[in-house]
């Protein structure tokens, strides 16, 4: 494993368990841990459905350098959808224009204005 691929696998991998550090989730589906490590590692994936799911998903890859292909494809699937949720997102977010405020102000202004106009007018008769 290339480096940099190593470490985006490193960083999926410190999503799927608190309580695992990266570099023995790497090793375990490397299978280059001691058996006792391996056992407390499968004990610990137990008790998170989802790390274990994911995990196990990783085992059933036969050929490894389909990890290194996976992970490419999540991190640049994963950063288009960030970025396109962040555009999305700024493109709905109302801009800071100061004409906005002022319109509002004046509009305020005015139905101030006409209330007391009408309640004088009412007042007065």
């Amino acid at each position: 494993m290339s480096t940099s691929v190593s470490e985006n696998l490193k960083d999926i991998l410190s999503h799927l368990s608190s309580e695992i550090d990266q570099e023995t989730l790497l090793l375990y589906l490397q299978n280059k841990l001691s058996a006792e490590k391996k056992h407390e590692v499968e004990k610990k994936l137990l008790e998170n459905e989802f790390a274990g799911d994911a995990v196990e998903g990783l085992q059933t890859l036969k050929d490894k350098h389909h990890i290194d292909h996976m992970v490419e494809m999540l991190n640049r699937d994963l950063k288009k959808k960030l970025a396109k949720k962040k555009h999305r997102r700024e493109k709905m977010r109302v801009k800071d224009q100061p004409w906005l405020y002022i319109s509002l102000i004046i509009i305020i202004l005015l139905i101030v204005i006409a209330y007391v106009v009408i309640r004088k007018s009412l007042t007065g008769q």
